[in-house]
């Protein structure tokens, strides 16, 4: 994900709703909204949040993130499987 484009303050993004709705729709943008000049909130789309939702639930597996380690360390290790080894 990237990192957060704009700080608003709540104010502001009262005013501007619907315009920061459609900025992180279209632009794909993730909006901070300060409260006395501290962050406190955040706009994301739908599609970015079920995103993040979904990174959070796969992080939580622990058999998940036993297979991710050790894909990750048989490839530092050169351990690679040919096309035919895999679709045997």
């Amino acid at each position: 994900m990237k990192d957060v484009q704009d700080f608003i303050p709540i104010t502001k993004a009262k005013n501007e709703l619907l315009d920061l709705i459609r900025r992180v729709e279209n632009q794909d943008d993730t909006i901070a909204i300060t409260k006395n000049g501290v962050p406190s909130a955040i706009i994301m789309s739908m599609e970015k949040f079920e995103g993040l939702l979904e990174t959070l639930d796969i992080l939580s597996d622990e058999s998940t993130i036993r297979l991710l380690r050790k894909a990750i360390q048989e490839s530092k290790e050169d351990k690679w499987l040919s096309l035919e080894e895999v679709f045997k």
